[in-house]
């Protein structure tokens, strides 16, 4: 799934954070936040949205400082299937929930002081929060400061001063980052329905395959070598992470990259997303996308991806070169 790598400000999103700020002093398991499930859209298993899009930046446009605008456009072949991997090749959000709270365990993190257990954030509260604070650091560094900042067993006191305050939260975060690396190795994390499937289909087919994600290199890595499989991730015709470029998804700069990479024109590739932000990037790319939507980004709004999928595991490769093959613009 891609992160979000600076303050949120749309209405939606500020909404969202009056509601966690407002409940400073509570544990998150007794926190009441918005259901998902009720709020979630309802997607049928294939929903179909046969139109693409390239970005048009004439040079009016460049010289005039106007945005790109996406106008349609008819795609002659899929030519390289492009996936995320957060979100998209595996679900990584309950797992990086998982190290989180084995962190606040180790250490005993209380917060607020006064609890009678170690902070533990719930699916529920977690589904919100991590699509509304993007990055581990500042996700912790937020909480303490709506919450109270916590005793542990690094800091017997709450830290009072910025540098003991960040001192506790790199130990946090460096010790998280290594469970979370346990976890993945640990061989009991699967990727994703279809994703390996879909891969090899489009490699027996021809045509190139890459992934492209916001995540730092290592990490990627470490995840596509153990989900992947080493000669399939050696194999790919293109990888890219967030070290690679200067700018995040929402930011299409990744999504350029490849295509220039692969030597594919951007009509011609199909990107695989979990996320609106994703998506935006792969527009903003002039690339059609295919959304397979998770638990925490179910309720998102998708309505200018090509298709929109619960999972992967009934998609064929021959479909997703059919939508490309088959458009009808947008209106």
């Amino acid at each position: 799934m891609a992160s979000m790598t600076s303050s949120p400000t749309s209405s939606s999103t500020s909404a969202t954070l009056y509601r966690l700020h407002s409940l400073p002093n509570r544990p998150p398991s007794s926190v009441s936040f918005i259901s998902l499930s009720s709020h979630r859209r309802r997607f049928s298993p294939f929903i179909r949205r046969r139109l693409t899009w390239k970005t048009a930046s004439s040079s009016s446009a460049s010289s005039s400082g106007r945005a790109s605008v996406s106008t349609p456009v008819v795609v002659s072949q899929l030519q390289a299937l492009i996936f995320d991997c957060d979100g998209v090749i595996l679900e990584s959000e309950d797992l990086h929930r998982r190290a989180y709270n084995d962190a606040f365990a180790h250490f005993d993190v209380r917060c607020p002081p006064s609890a009678e257990q170690p902070l533990s954030w719930s699916s529920e509260f977690y589904d919100v929060f991590q699509n509304t604070v993007g990055g581990g650091k500042p996700k912790m560094r937020w909480y303490f400061k709506g919450h109270g900042w916590p005793t542990s067993t690094v800091f017997q006191n709450p830290p009072e001063d910025d540098e003991n305050r960040e001192k506790l939260i790199d130990v946090l975060q460096d010790w998280k980052t290594e469970r979370y690396k346990e976890i993945i190795k640990s061989g009991t994390v699967e990727p994703r329905p279809g994703v390996l499937r879909l891969m090899d289909e489009a490699r027996a087919a021809g045509r190139k395959v890459a992934v492209c994600s916001a995540a730092t290199k290592s990490s990627v890595v470490m995840c596509l070598e153990n989900l992947l499989g080493l000669e399939r991730f050696q194999s790919l015709d293109c990888f890219l992470a967030g070290d690679d470029v200067k700018q995040k998804k929402p930011d299409p700069s990744i999504y350029v990259t490849a295509s220039k990479i692969l030597g594919i024109s951007a009509s011609d590739c199909l990107v695989v997303e979990d996320s609106v932000i994703g998506l935006q990037a792969a527009r903003g790319a002039g690339m059609a996308c295919i959304i397979t939507y998770t638990s925490s980004t179910a309720s998102q709004d998708f309505s200018e991806a090509i298709a929109v999928y619960p999972d992967l595991n009934e998609v064929k490769f021959e479909e997703l070169d059919a939508l490309l093959k088959d458009p009808v613009a947008s209106s």
